[in-house]
């Protein structure tokens, strides 16, 4: 009697399951089978349409350079999005801190940023992406006699900032050795790490100690320099997603092994971290001699076209001097072109295709246009005439919006806003340091002044031997 009601309860356990099979539509062998049915991890874990980057404004991720964004991070990031087919947000953040905070919030997908990998970041950043391995090391002038091991820093002067991860690091390297090296703190409000790789160049001071990737680009300004001596253990960093979101940070990684990307980050390391930075290529392609009473092969162009703005023909061809050294085929690190050095998107804002950027009449003709451009756009802010020209030659170096962000800066520091030399042009150099770049008045962050700062020099100092020699 039991076995016969233990078989009837098997009974109808099946043909209820059986009813239950058929009302889903199939035998659960079709369901098992008909897997497009069901969301694989795939679909449910796919690049958003848009996806929202965190960054900070820095010399290496993020900034803004003749009106064209631009970084290391800012255009990998961009290959990314380019690759995926989606589109890509960026949002900037103050400082490191906040960028943490942001992910942390849902606020960003993706710190694209070098974030350190470490015990403080481990809750809250899941590391992605390519990961970079950077080391402190000593910049010194380039020499025979260079220091090429730590112990040959006892009885040297080291300057840092003061109280930074340098000044940290040379007081426990310093005890390491037992003592001799002659550390140098410097406050940071009136020196940062780059300005103290400037005055290592232009023997100011002899020695400073800054992170490898920050030496690289610099050294890409100054290549007197020598920053193959590391002073501390390696740090390891990388882009980071939220930690919930490993799924995203699994899909970069497989993005960023790929053949291409690979190929894509050599060419942005080369762009960003080795090809000269200075003005007009460094080489002196062409003698600046005026004895046979001409500045260069062009100057029936610049006598041509400077008319049109009010300026002295002179002042144009110290322009095309500063800028490419009368060389229109080159090429800046930054993609300008031709003899005045026109950035494409600035060609074509002016009419200028990119099939005839680099011919010498059309790219004169096309920076006079921009000159004429900046002359009104800086006229209320600065209303005598020549005085107006310096900012002028600085918008045209480093794009307008930095010159506005300078002269923000110069009211709020005390400085005249409307004159160049002593004013403005130190307010500019101001755009490098934190401090000043994240101020909320600062609309357009980092910028990397001294370049422009040493422009205007360049451009006005030729001019005025011009005028001196050439009729």
């Amino acid at each position: 009697m039991n076995r016969l009601r233990y078989l009837l309860h098997i009974l109808a356990v099946a043909i209820v399951t059986a009813i239950a099979v058929s009302a889903c539509g199939g035998s659960a062998d079709a369901d098992s089978n008909d897997s497009e049915s069901l969301p694989d991890s795939s679909d449910i874990h796919r690049f958003p349409d848009t996806l929202r980057v965190g960054t900070l404004y820095s010399p290496t991720s993020y900034f803004i350079y003749r009106e064209t964004e631009m970084g290391y991070d800012y255009d990998l990031v961009n290959r990314l999005a380019a690759d995926k087919g989606i589109a890509v947000r960026f949002i900037i953040a103050n400082n490191l801190t906040q960028a943490v905070e942001m992910l942390d919030s849902g606020k960003i997908d993706l710190l694209a940023y070098e974030v350190p990998v470490t015990a403080e970041y481990r809750d809250h950043v899941t590391p992605c992406g390519v990961e970079n391995i950077t080391h402190q090391v000593l910049v010194q002038p380039r020499s025979d006699t260079c220091i090429t091991d730590v112990t040959q820093l006892v009885g040297k002067e080291v300057y840092v900032e003061n109280n930074s991860k340098y000044f940290a690091r040379m007081q426990n390297l310093n005890n390491e050795l037992g003592g001799g090296i002659i550390i140098k703190p410097v406050e940071r409000d009136t020196m940062i790490t780059e300005d103290l790789i400037a005055m290592v160049s232009d023997g100011e001071i002899p020695l400073t100690v800054v992170d490898s990737d920050i030496a690289s680009v610099n050294k890409t300004y100054f290549r007197d320099l020598d920053i193959t001596l590391e002073v501390s253990f390696p740090q390891r960093s990388a882009w980071g997603v939220a930690p919930g979101n490993q799924w995203l940070a699994d899909s970069i990684n497989a993005w960023a092994s790929g053949e291409s990307p690979r190929r894509q980050r050599a060419a942005l390391l080369k762009r960003y971290y080795e090809l000269s930075k200075q003005q007009g290529g460094g080489a002196e392609i062409y003698n600046l001699d005026f004895s046979k009473g001409r500045m260069s092969p062009f100057d029936h162009l610049f006598r041509r076209y400077a008319p049109k703005i009010g300026w002295d023909w002179r002042l144009l061809a110290a322009v095309g001097y500063a800028e490419s050294r009368y060389d229109s085929a080159q090429v800046s690190w930054a993609g300008a072109r031709g003899i005045m050095q026109l950035m494409p998107a600035t060609a074509k804002a002016f009419g200028l295709g990119p099939d005839r950027i680099t011919e010498n009449e059309p790219n004169i003709s096309a920076s006079v246009e921009v000159f004429r451009s900046l002359d009104r756009s800086l006229s209320n802010a600065v209303k005598d005439p020549q005085e107006r020209i310096k900012f002028i030659l600085a918008a045209y170096n480093s794009g307008l919006a930095h010159i506005l962000d300078a002269i923000v800066i110069a009211k709020k520091t005390g400085r005249k806003a409307d004159i160049w030399d002593g004013n403005v042009a130190e307010a500019l150099l101001l755009k490098s340091n934190p401090e000043y770049y994240n101020d909320p008045d600062c609309r357009y962050g980092y910028f990397r002044g001294r370049q422009t700062y040493e422009y205007v020099k360049t451009v006005m100092a030729c001019y005025d031997k011009a005028k001196k020699q050439i009729r």
